[in-house]
């Protein structure tokens, strides 16, 4: 497979790889990756492509399977497919990807590589967000009713979990929404169960920092 490409520039990608694996809930069967700028240009040279594939296959940045990441989707059942397209007012080094899971429910996810293998997530199922995987994620899809903001905040503060960002967006008023939260404790998973069972939640998917 020859020497693995500089981490510092695949890192970013094996993570945004892996962002999309946990959204989605586990190895998805379908993806279909979008290549923007940078990536679209020098991707293949540099490995973002087999980087990609390994962070939704579950690898970390630093396994030395990246380079034989597409060997491995074979074996894990996933089918994937590049494409390189223009998208308006993207970081340089983005990626779109639609998943789809082994059960049909699909995720479409964009994000960038931003540098130092850092990543930050800027579409979610359509709706504009922003968050870095560099905290515990919480990413609610909610319906756009009143208290539901508050349940949450109040179950995490009772639980003694710390909101270091929080950020709302919606698709349209009375439509559905989705709301970020980013702390600095790990969630433990009887509250994230206790979350899941508010009226007006849709969907709940939780995403646990990689440790120092």
């Amino acid at each position: 497979a020859g020497v693995a490409p500089p981490s510092s520039h695949t890192a970013g990608a094996v993570r945004i790889g892996a962002m999309g694996r946990t959204l989605l809930g586990g190895t998805p069967v379908k993806a279909r990756l979008h290549l923007h700028g940078s990536f679209a240009d020098t991707g293949v040279g540099h490995g973002t492509d087999k980087a990609l594939i390994a962070g939704l296959l579950g690898m970390k940045p630093d396994d030395l399977e990246i380079p034989n990441s597409f060997a491995h989707a074979e074996q894990q059942g996933l089918e994937f497919t590049f494409y390189e397209v223009d998208l308006k007012n993207a970081h340089p080094n983005t990626v779109a990807m639609e998943l789809t899971a082994s059960d049909g429910h699909t995720l479409s996810l964009q994000a960038c590589s931003i540098g130092g293998g850092r990543i930050r997530v800027t579409m979610l199922d359509g709706v504009a967000v922003s968050f870095t995987g560099a905290y515990n994620t919480l990413i609610i899809h909610n319906k756009d009713d009143r208290g539901s903001i508050a349940d949450v905040t109040t179950t995490l503060s009772r639980a003694r979990v710390n909101i270091a960002y929080m950020s709302l967006s919606r698709s349209a008023r009375g439509g559905n929404a989705i709301m970020i939260i980013e702390t600095d404790e790990k969630i433990p998973p009887v509250v994230l169960q206790f979350l899941k069972e508010f009226a007006g939640i849709i969907h709940l998917t939780y995403y646990e920092k990689e440790d120092e």
